[in-house]
């Protein structure tokens, strides 16, 4: 390659790097504007509001708890120095010099230097000069710079840089020049920018800063594990971008990067993904200021992005004898758990490469007259827009081949809602939402003519107890009667259900039956299947919005239910968003999210009489897109050997929405 061809390609990648920081200065604008976090001052740096989705906002919400969290620490533990630094690599259009102006805690002999991209800070600097609100916070009228000047911005206690920080020699340079305490102590800050450098370049500059900083600390955020289908969802989505997640294929794992900060000669390193340091340094009143703030109900999307993003401490010096990132007191419900041993792999093949009408997710399904599998509602594709879908999909076994596809445009737009094949006949469809503020008010029986393959549909009223999704409904049978068992789910009121029901499947009324024994926790999104009469509940998501590995059985006695806990050997991954079934006294799981452990759930075997669980990897290299298990529906098929897997993804934060393309079949292990 020419050296111009080289440069030219060096300079579009900087480019495309430099428009990710557009898009999170808008994102912080956003959910600033909701009230995930304060910051009066990163509006005056966007042309225009953009509204973003509460997933994104979550996401940024997590990441500024997560620094703000270190440079409260920082100040906390400097608070008796004279002089302190905090230094800010990639800075882009972030306004914490202007919200740490007003900040009792900082000192005037507090300066921060901030480092981007020429280009970047020259914008920054032109916007401060424009707006009177930033300009009058700076403590001395900002001087001219010259153009060959890499000191942008330099008021008393405020200095813009540019340079570009893949030359580590020019980075010292310029601060040097522009007057950096070199023994100061500093904090040094670093939000997704080296995983955009080489990652010997980025390994410089870390082993730079380890060395010219005797007193300090380096914050870093960014990705991680790519090699999951959430990771390689991710990682394809900057590539299309031009600006490639180069460390993350070299360091994928959180012991990588601290092995990586200690080889650089840094002291003390600690590193949580966002997952454990939400759930262990988040004080519970205001996690329950953000469950306010609006309607949320992207657990799994939001689950799956904090497990590929860490918040990193490296500490040096006397700052590496107080502790970062500690547990808040009390608070002992989360443990990284390693991810269980695999007793082999299960491969995962197109049940047939024509069936395309399945990308889909939040959609339910069951088995028809053994040779239908009944689809219905999801988000999904449609028209080229994603969106809430208004079909039934049939799919359909002919010649002993599942390749034929009828749909129906009689679904209300409804999803997450529960479907059940009754034994009197019909399928019952049970709650679901239209959106997080709006669930369905009835319950729908669904009639599939086997000729004709029409489909009718009756509207039943539903009780208002009944008026939940995220939940599960099986049928069950007492003293010769049946009914429907609801458990779980949200509604309105409530974030996770532990509320009961059992319906008479004629007049949907509620039937009183006792349950006897201790109830499971309330949760949603867990998952349930009938068994001798009586019924399986495993996994969920708590109230805490830790998922668990709890596996209850409903079992039948003369005149009542009652419940019995299964105790499993070895202990059973917590998980949610999964789907069941119940092959002879063997549980199924399939799929689902957990956010104990790296990697996504494949396939658990639970015998029901033991306890004892194997787990058996999914092997999907076969297929050309990444397989997501969650957000799907599954279907044992009547030999009792196969499990198909309908649709499953999600939007994946803000690198797009990924939906599975085709149904997939699993070929269930010999020892079933």
């Amino acid at each position: 390659m020419s050296r111009t061809c080289w440069c030219s390609g060096r300079l579009a990648a900087r480019t495309w790097v430099q428009s990710t920081n557009d898009f999170s200065t808008l994102s912080k604008v956003s959910a600033a504007s909701v009230g995930y976090f304060t910051d009066e001052f990163q509006k005056y740096f966007v042309s225009r509001m953009c509204r973003r989705s509460p997933l994104i906002h979550r996401g940024y919400c997590v990441r500024a708890q997560a620094v703000t969290r270190c440079l409260d620490e920082f100040l906390q533990d400097t608070a008796d120095c004279d002089r302190r630094q905090v230094l800010s690599l990639g800075c882009g259009f972030d306004s914490l010099y202007f919200r740490m102006c007003g900040d009792p805690r900082v000192p005037g002999t507090t300066c921060i230097w901030e480092v981007d991209f020429p280009s970047v800070v020259q914008r920054k600097q032109l916007l401060i000069k424009q707006n009177e609100a930033l300009r009058s916070l700076l403590k001395t009228p900002p001087s001219e710079s010259n153009e060959k000047d890499s000191i942008v911005l330099d008021s008393q206690d405020y200095r813009l840089i540019g340079v570009d920080l893949s030359d580590v020699h020019a980075l010292d340079s310029a601060l040097e020049g522009a007057g950096i305490r070199w023994d100061c102590p500093t904090l040094i800050l670093a939000e997704v920018v080296l995983c955009y450098m080489d990652p010997a370049r980025s390994g410089d500059v870390i082993g730079w800063a380890g060395q010219r900083f005797p007193q300090s600390r380096f914050v870093l955020y960014e990705q991680f594990f790519p090699d999951d289908a959430f990771g390689q969802v991710m990682v394809n989505h900057f590539k299309s971008l031009n600006s490639a997640l180069r460390s993350v294929t070299v360091y994928p794992r959180l012991q990588d990067q601290e092995h990586r900060f200690l080889q650089k000669g840094w002291q003390r390193c600690r590193v949580l993904d966002m997952n454990e340091f939400f759930t262990s340094c988040v004080p519970q009143s205001e996690k329950l200021r953000i469950d306010s703030l609006e309607p949320f109900d992207e657990f799994e999307e939001l689950h799956l992005k904090c497990s590929h993003y860490f918040i990193l401490v490296a500490s040096q010096g006397e700052l590496a004898d107080s502790p970062t990132l500690q547990p808040i007191s009390g608070i002992t419900d989360f443990a990284v758990v390693s991810p269980p041993a695999t007793c082999g792999a299960v491969l995962a093949k197109l049940l047939s490469p024509t069936v395309l009408g399945l990308r889909r997710f939040g959609h339910r399904s069951c088995l028809v007259f053994s040779q239908f599998i009944m689809t219905t509602g999801g988000f999904g594709e449609r028209s080229g827009k994603h969106q809430r879908l208004s079909d039934i999909h049939l799919l359909l076994q002919e010649q002993n081949a599942w390749n034929r596809e009828v749909t129906a445009s009689q679904w209300d737009g409804r999803l997450l809602h529960s479907i059940t094949s009754l034994t009197s006949g019909g399928i019952l469809v049970l709650g679901g939402r239209f959106s997080p503020s709006r669930p369905a008010a009835d319950a729908l029986i669904l009639t599939c003519n086997k000729v004709t393959d029409a489909v009718t549909i009756k509207r039943k009223d539903l009780h208002p107890e009944l008026r939940r999704w995220r939940h599960t409904a099986a049928e069950v049978s007492l003293c010769g009667h049946f009914y429907v068992f609801v458990f779980g789910g949200r509604c309105k009121e409530s974030s996770a259900l532990q509320e009961v029901a059992f319906v008479h499947t004629e007049d949907m009324s509620l039937a009183q039956i006792s349950v006897m024994g201790e109830a499971p926790l309330g949760c949603h999104s867990h998952s349930c299947c009938g068994w001798d009469g009586g019924a399986v509940l495993s996994g969920g998501l708590l109230t805490s919005g830790i998922p668990t590995s709890s596996i209850t059985i409903l079992k039948t006695s003369e005149s009542h239910f009652f419940w019995e806990r299964l105790d499993t050997t070895p202990p059973l991954t917590p998980r949610y968003s999964h789907s069941s079934h119940v092959v002879g006294e063997k549980l199924l799981l399939v799929g689902g999210v957990w956010i104990h452990a790296r990697g996504v759930p494949g396939l658990t075997v639970v015998n029901l009489i033991t306890g004892h669980v194997s787990e058996f990897h999914i092997n999907s290299a076969s297929l050309e897109w990444p397989l997501m298990l969650h957000g799907h529906s599954s279907v044992l098929l009547p030999d009792n050997k196969r499990v198909v897997v309908l649709g499953g993804g999600g939007t994946c934060f803000s690198f797009g929405t990924h939906l599975n393309k085709q149904p997939v079949v699993l070929e269930l292990p010999c020892t079933m």
